[in-house]
Formats: C-alpha cells, structure tokens, sequence
C-alpha cells in the first residue's frame, strides 16, 4: 500500500484568506514580502487587509535549497516594509537582497523565532510549536508597524488560531494512536512533526547526514537502508517528492517490494490546497492512514 500526496503551489499571494475576518484596514497597508510559500499563505492570513504579501517562491517545481533569485525577484523586496524568511541558510538568497536595501526592513526569521541555528534541520514550518512561535512574532511585528491596526491583527490571529484547530486535532489523533511507531525517510522535511506526533526516526545516520548536506551517502549507508526496509525496521517510509532522483526512487521501490507503505511530503504548500493547515492536514492524515496500514 502506498500513501499519496502530491503537492505544489496554488494560493493566490496577494489576496486573503476566506478564514479570517473580512473588512476595511484603518491604516494603509504594509507591504510584506514573504521568501517562501510555507510562511507565506500564514502572513496571508494574518495579515488578512492590512497588509499586500508578495510571496517569491511559489511553486513545488523549484527545489528551495538550490534555488537562485532572478532580477525580477529581487525588484519585489523594493518597497517592502517588512520581509519573512525561513533562515538557517534555507533561503538565504533573501536575505542578501534585504542587506541591500536602504534603509533595510524589519525582518522576521522563522529559524531564529524558534530558538534554531544554522545547520540544524530547516524545515521549521514543519515543527507545530515552532508554527504558532512564528504567528505571534508576525503578529508583534505587524502591529509594531501599524499601531492603529493592532486590534485588528489581533483578530486575524484569533481567527487563524482557530483555523487551525483541525491541524492540532490531526496531531493530538496521530500522538495518541501510534506514538512509538517508526519511520524512515529519504530527506529530513517532516522530522520536526514526527518528533512531535512521538515517531522513532531509524533512518541510517550516514544516509541522513548525506540528505542534511546534499551529498551522496556512502554505498554502506545506502545498503544499511536497504536492510531496514527489507526487514520492516520502519513502519512507514517518508518520501519527500521535491528531492527526487535516483536513489530516493530505488528506496522507494524497495519499500513498494516489501509494502512498507509511503507517505509522499513537499517542502511547498500542495496544489489544490487553500490554507497551510488544509495542507498540513492532508498530509496528516495521508501519514495517519499509512501508520494505520502498517499495523
């Protein structure tokens, strides 16, 4: 059996979301410029009229780790009042583009908000206390430069914290039902979820640190994933569809040859998706169902 998802772009980075509170901003609105998708449609929302956010990648077809801003991209980050980045080296193009500027924006980096460092795991938007940490600094951040609009973010964060009550369900399910249960992955994007949901990582530590660094893992690593797919060690695989290739397709297959089921994950908010906790959840649960089939 093999879990699904498929995952891109598709939310609209200038416009609100239908989930928070709809109406006219007291201020003119901030200009906000958002480096990724993940963190973009969340200042979308919580900035709901009170702010124009341009996000710069807004697609599943890029790899955001090699990924090289055009002059175009650049030209976005002109006018901005405020810029949201991933940091810890993610995207750092972004904030080379910020240290040009005169004056330099204020700038929300959601690796430092969580307390990380560079060279620990990026994928912050994946860890669910390190996603609420980034609201409430988006939020100060945002009523800081607007005074007068402050009640009104307030709102917006309210609302969205309720929106997301579906997402800290689907964790609190998973927690409860399989916390202990193993997993294995080709790239490291969803580790900071399972480790809240209490899934046991066994991916080999050479192979891991090769993904961490996109390097090519040893044959013996490769060979020791290899055995612990063949002998069931993971109870599910985690594929990330974003860093495709040859061996992440041979680790799949072999997981297919024994149904180790496969849960297919994007560093990019899913096609079709509307909301982040629409994606998040989606493939939660398409996490849940694999968990459920491995029993």
């Amino acid at each position: 059996m093999t879990c699904f998802i498929s995952v891109s772009c598709s939310s609209n980075s200038e416009s609100t979301n239908s989930s928070v509170p709809a109406g006219d901003c007291p201020e003119q609105p901030i200009q906000v410029v958002v480096s990724v998708d993940q963190w973009g449609d969340i200042v979308e929302q919580l900035a709901g009229d009170c702010a124009t956010v341009t996000t710069v990648i807004e697609s599943s077809k890029v790899d955001p780790h090699d990924y090289e801003p055009t002059t175009g991209d650049a030209a976005k980050f002109t006018d901005a009042e405020l810029v949201v980045v991933n940091g810890m080296d993610y995207d750092p193009w972004a904030t080379k583009i910020v240290a040009t500027l005169n004056p330099e924006p204020p700038v929300v980096d959601a690796g430092k908000v969580a307390g990380l460092s560079d060279g620990e795991n990026p994928h912050v938007w994946y860890g669910p206390d390190y996603v609420f940490e980034f609201a409430s600094a988006v939020t100060a951040e945002l009523s800081k430069l607007s005074p007068k609009a402050a009640e009104y973010f307030t709102a917006q964060a309210d609302s969205w914290n309720t929106s997301m009550q579906p997402y800290r369900d689907e964790i609190a399910s998973i927690k409860a039902s399989y916390s202990g249960s193993t997993y294995a992955a080709t790239e490291s994007v969803l580790d900071y979820m399972a480790v809240a949901l209490g899934l046991k990582d066994v991916t080999p530590a050479g192979f891991a640190a090769a993904a961490a660094n996109e390097t090519d893992p040893s044959p013996g690593d490769v060979a020791s994933f290899g055995k612990l797919i063949k002998a069931g060690t993971a109870d599910v695989l985690i594929y990330n569809v974003q860093t495709v290739g040859a061996l992440p397709e041979q680790i799949r297959s072999a997981a297919d040859q024994v149904k180790v089921p496969t849960v297919e994950v994007t560093e990019t908010v899913a096609l079709g998706a509307t909301s982040f906790e629409q994606w998040q959840v989606e493939q939660l649960e398409a996490l849940s169902a694999a968990l459920k089939a491995s029993l």
